[in-house]
């Protein structure tokens, strides 16, 4: 059995929701707390993954504009913001140092934090992060995250989601030419094309509007932290996969490959062949120095 207990903590320009969950001393094993986050997904995102990790103390939240954690008025929202975020709720846990999983923005969001506090970090597995910097159509991505950012201002959640979820399914490079395809239809991914007013969706109103993470190598490379990039094997060359290859690249290191997709922690009916099983034992793999 494990024990889950919830925290509020005040953070620089919000409040965070975090949680706890404690195995019984019967399942605990010789290891490091794990900090297991996302960005925007929060803690909700790994409900399939944490009782597959209970031989081990996890920490899972939400972050600062998403689920249950609250924006305030004026509150940054940057990857800066998010790593300390994070680097704050460890502390207040009184856990650290801990191992880290970092899924996609949370991947991001953790390199500020390791390279603030490398000594609240044991081993860092930075699945599929955005990193479009490093990647060789980098301009034609920033135009389409553009043009996101614009469809939601103007036609509202269905519209920019369509566009979204068509750039995260493209496979390969970018071309000049993506831009001129025709808008999707927020129908064909079960959006509506019907705009409520609402413009605070968590991806689409926040992170996205987020300046670049241009990660600094050789900072990285000399924190002391184990940084271990890794990617989906069913993520085909979608730009979140050809983040954590070009990130792989800057360290001089091999990322290693988990089982299922961007999201191989959770199956659902878009990706009922995940295993978060599967995903949860080769985590623990790498973490524990195995892979």
């Amino acid at each position: 059995m494990t024990t889950t207990i919830t925290h509020q903590l005040d953070v620089p320009g919000a409040v965070v929701t975090y949680d706890v969950h404690e195995p019984d001393s019967e399942a605990a094993g010789p290891h490091r707390p794990v900090m297991v986050f996302g960005s925007p997904m929060g803690a909700s995102g790994f409900a399939q993954l944490v009782p597959h990790l209970s031989d081990r103390t996890v920490i899972t939240y939400d972050p600062r504009m998403a689920d249950r954690s609250r924006l305030q008025e004026g509150g940054e929202v940057s990857y800066e913001a998010h790593g300390d975020d994070v680097h704050r709720v460890v502390a207040a846990t009184g856990l650290g140092p801990v191992d880290v999983f970092a899924s996609s923005g949370g991947a991001v969001a953790a390199l500020p934090w390791l390279l603030a506090h490398p000594e609240e970090v044991g081993t860092v597995v930075l699945h599929e992060p955005p990193l479009s910097v490093l990647l060789e159509d980098a301009d034609v991505l920033d135009r389409i995250g553009e043009d996101i950012v614009d469809t939601y201002e103007r036609l509202g959640q269905g519209p920019a989601m369509a566009k979204f979820i068509q750039m995260v399914m493209h496979d390969g490079v970018f071309t000049e030419d993506y831009l001129d395809q025709p808008a999707p239809s927020p129908e064909q991914f079960g959006f509506s094309s019907e705009d409520d007013g609402s413009r605070d969706d968590a991806l689409l109103g926040h992170n996205m509007r987020m300046a670049p993470y241009h990660p600094e190598g050789d900072a990285l490379c000399a924190s002391g932290v184990r940084i271990v990039p890794a990617f989906g094997a069913a993520s085909g060359q979608g730009v979140p996969r050809r983040g954590a290859e070009a990130l792989a690249a800057v360290l001089g290191v091999e990322p290693v490959e988990f089982p299922g997709d961007h999201g191989g922690f959770v199956a659902n009916e878009w990706s009922p062949d995940n295993d978060p099983e599967a995903f949860a034992t080769k985590l623990r793999e790498v973490l524990d120095g195995r892979d």
